[in-house]
């Protein structure tokens, strides 16, 4: 066996949990809120539109979010390890994101 590959370990699977999850939560949102305009749809007297917009844009939202928790994660978990390069190349990932964001807006 080759000893230079390593197990994966709890970091990654924290890591992956958040994306799966989160991809999970993201999905089940947008398809309650495609539901509920498609009910809408069939009797508009309920007004489950605007509900149902709503919530596809909500799940984008969690879409749009995933990879900045998760850097925010990776954050935290590097400045756990006491891994402060890392942690510093994590929070300046974080700077740019919300720098972008803020001459986006």
């Amino acid at each position: 066996m080759n000893s230079s590959i390593h197990p994966p370990d709890r970091h990654d699977g924290l890591i992956a949990a958040l994306l799966w999850y989160g991809t999970l939560l993201a999905s089940a949102v947008i398809a309650a809120g495609i539901l509920l305009a498609a009910a809408d749809a069939l009797d508009p007297a309920l007004g489950l539109s605007a509900i149902g917009y709503r919530l596809i844009k909500i799940g984008v939202v969690v879409f749009i979010l995933l990879p900045v928790s998760r850097v925010m994660l990776m954050m935290i978990l590097f400045l756990q390890a006491r891994d402060y390069v890392y942690m510093a190349i994590a929070a300046l990932v974080l700077a740019i994101i919300g720098t972008g964001v803020l001459i986006g807006l």
